[in-house]
């Protein structure tokens, strides 16, 4: 009985010490106030490599997964390998712009998920993607209000969340503008429970 409790402890304090030594780059931001456990960050720009897939919003991400992860490690023009950085976000693809130096046709509906380029990377300089459904970006600056949660990946754990994220900004008489954006931060084989989640609702009033 010790033993097989033993077992997923060490588990655990593997993973832990795993994530602590190989820490994962995120876009620069600044945290301008906190609305109970809501915060509003000012997110400088940055880049994003995106592909819009099709279908419903809990087969998207592994849809698109497999396609950012062979452009980040080598499938673009120069076999240029880049750094994994976090969160994959993911979000309604209602409307995508054109955009460059990469272009490609807007698509009505669906879901645009991203991958975040690593700091530094400029759009000029980000290697240029082979695969036509790759597309690279622009995130302008911008205030966003973020709830964070942990567990599943489930439309319950979703739902939930943005109706809290939302509930605490029109308390607070805070507008927003577009669709929610679901941001992951960690690889699948992490326990639920220790998994960061967030929902970003970008401001109406930067």
């Amino acid at each position: 009985m010790r033993s097989s409790l033993l077992k997923p402890v060490m588990l655990i304090m593997l993973i832990l010490i795993s994530m602590s030594s190989h820490a994962i780059e995120e876009p620069a931001y600044e945290i301008i106030r906190k609305i109970g456990d809501v915060e509003v960050r000012a997110y400088a720009a940055y880049v994003v490599a995106e592909v819009h897939v099709t279908g419903s919003a809990t087969e998207a991400g592994s849809q698109a997964f497999p396609i950012l992860a062979a452009y980040i490690f080598g499938k673009n023009e120069g076999d240029t390998k880049l750094p994994m950085t976090a969160p994959v976000t993911q979000t309604a693809g209602t409307k995508m712009p054109m955009t460059a130096p990469v272009t490609q046709n807007a698509v009505s509906g669906g879901y645009v998920v991203q991958f975040v380029l690593p700091r530094g990377v400029t759009l000029a300089a980000a290697p240029k993607p082979v695969d036509p459904r790759v597309t690279l970006r622009q995130e302008e600056p911008r205030r966003v209000a973020a709830i964070r949660y942990s567990g599943f990946w489930s439309d319950a754990n979703y739902e939930q969340h943005l109706a809290l994220l939302q509930q605490a900004l029109q308390s607070a008489g805070v507008a927003w503008t577009g669709d929610p954006v679901y941001a992951r931060y960690d690889a699948p084989f992490v326990p639920w429970f220790l998994r960061r989640n967030e929902i970003w609702l970008q401001l109406s009033n930067p």
